[in-house]
């Protein structure tokens, strides 16, 4: 004989526990945001590394837009624009996993406080903690940063960088433009 199934009831308060469930459900939707976002930084910096190393040998060039734009295979054991590549590989490895722990830190503090109502400077914290995590993975598993978007005019370089490397900078640059409008008088 057949059973007919039948639907659990609930009987607490509805409209005190809606509530709470739906700061939970924001909570987890913020979150993510960040894991989304930076998690494709991660994914994608990475993929873009694996491709360098295994295709285009260490300071070998290929002209993407001539004049403008190679990509250009090296190795960066500094920091940005290379500083502290001169120090010893301990007091790098040292260096660079305490900044970029701090700056993951710093970043995940500053998303949790970010007000639902600001979503462009919540992307800008995400970009900043996917492009740190990329940077901080290269750094522990090769002890230093694989970066190959070469851009120039003329014989004028600018220092070669990396996907996590740009996604920083337009973090930077989002949540510095955020700070900027915030402070201009109403």
């Amino acid at each position: 004989m057949l059973e007919k199934e039948t639907q659990p009831t609930y009987k607490g308060d509805l409209s005190e526990d809606l509530p709470k469930l739906s700061n939970q459900g924001l909570k987890k939707n913020k979150y993510l945001k960040l894991a989304l976002i930076g998690g494709l930084i991660i994914i994608f910096d990475q993929l873009t590394k694996i491709v360098i190393l295994n295709s285009l040998p260490l300071y070998e060039s290929v002209t993407a837009i001539p004049g403008f734009f190679n990509i250009t295979h090296i190795h960066n054991s500094g920091g940005a624009f290379g500083i502290f590549a001169d120090q010893s590989l301990i007091l790098r490895k040292i260096l660079f996993l305490f900044v970029s722990s701090f700056a993951v830190g710093f970043v995940v503090y500053f998303y949790s406080k970010t007000p639902k109502t600001h979503p462009l400077l919540a992307t800008a914290f995400a970009l900043i903690f996917g492009g740190a995590i990329g940077n901080l993975i290269d750094r522990i598993r090769l002890g230093k940063v694989i970066d190959f978007l070469d851009f120039y005019i003329g014989n004028w370089h600018w220092p070669a960088f990396n996907v996590a490397d740009s996604a920083i900078s337009v973090g930077i640059a989002i949540f510095l433009f955020h700070i900027l409008l915030d402070k201009i008088p109403e």
